[in-house]
């Protein structure tokens, strides 16, 4: 315990931005946290970690200040690798969030447990455009616009939805394959919330996962953005994170 209001750092996931996070950001501001949310550079997992990593250890503000740190979808892989070895970091919240242990891939955790709309023949459900700077053969992935209302952003309006496939960030095609490190949360207290209408990391997964790393776990009824749709829940779990490290 630190006895410090801890900052809290949101970590967005594939095929969004941190605008995702601005209910929950609302509200936490409302009850007098200082949040961040950084933008994930959905370059890989190694880079998107070193990234975050950097932002924790470097950034003035955050100086000498414990740290809540949550990620969304594929933003927990990357809170899971970034927050290894670092003392500042109190706890993880986890929503709808894949949380890997040491070598696992997003692409097995996805594939798992079967429901996942994102598998199949990949050029039935993304579309793809090569990218500067990649390897050779990789790709950027962007979820088929048609497919997001049903899929990545089930349980929203369909306006929600609309904005949502046309703003999409991309994720490399390599991302799937690349194995994650040594696991923040072994050493570091978990929460995580399941969405149990998830289409994106079937909720089975998604609590099988939670399990193995001891996290506190709250169920609702959502989609896989459930921070959109119950932002309300998503800031109350992760203020009850932060409350734990004060």
């Amino acid at each position: 315990m630190s006895g410090q209001t801890p900052a809290i750092v949101l970590v967005h996931g594939a095929w969004a931005d941190a605008s995702g996070w601005s209910a929950v950001i609302l509200r936490l501001q409302d009850d007098g946290f200082t949040v961040y949310a950084p933008p994930n550079p959905l370059r890989g997992l190694p880079q998107d970690a070193d990234y975050l990593r950097d932002f924790l250890t470097q950034n003035p503000a955050l100086a000498g200040q414990p740290v809540v740190l949550a990620g969304h979808s594929y933003g927990g892989a990357v809170v899971t690798n970034a927050a290894t070895s670092d003392p500042r970091v109190r706890a993880l919240v986890y929503v709808d969030a894949f949380i890997p242990d040491q070598d696992e891939t997003i692409g097995q955790l996805a594939g798992a447990q079967p429901g996942s709309c994102l598998l199949g023949n990949p050029a039935d459900i993304f579309d793809s455009a090569p990218y500067p700077g990649g390897q050779a053969g990789d790709v950027d992935l962007y979820i088929k616009q048609s497919l997001v209302p049903g899929c990545f952003a089930n349980g929203l309006s369909p306006r929600e939805a609309a904005v949502i496939a046309v703003t999409q960030r991309p994720l490399p095609a390599s991302a799937f394959a690349e194995p994650s490190g040594p696991p923040a949360w072994k050493t570091i207290p978990s929460w995580a919330v399941i969405g149990t209408a998830d289409q994106v990391i079937p909720p089975a997964e998604l609590t099988f996962m939670a399990k193995r790393a001891g996290a506190q776990i709250t169920e609702v009824n959502a989609g896989h953005l459930s921070m959109i749709a119950d932002p309300r829940t998503v800031a109350e779990v992760i203020e009850q994170a932060a409350a734990a490290t004060i």
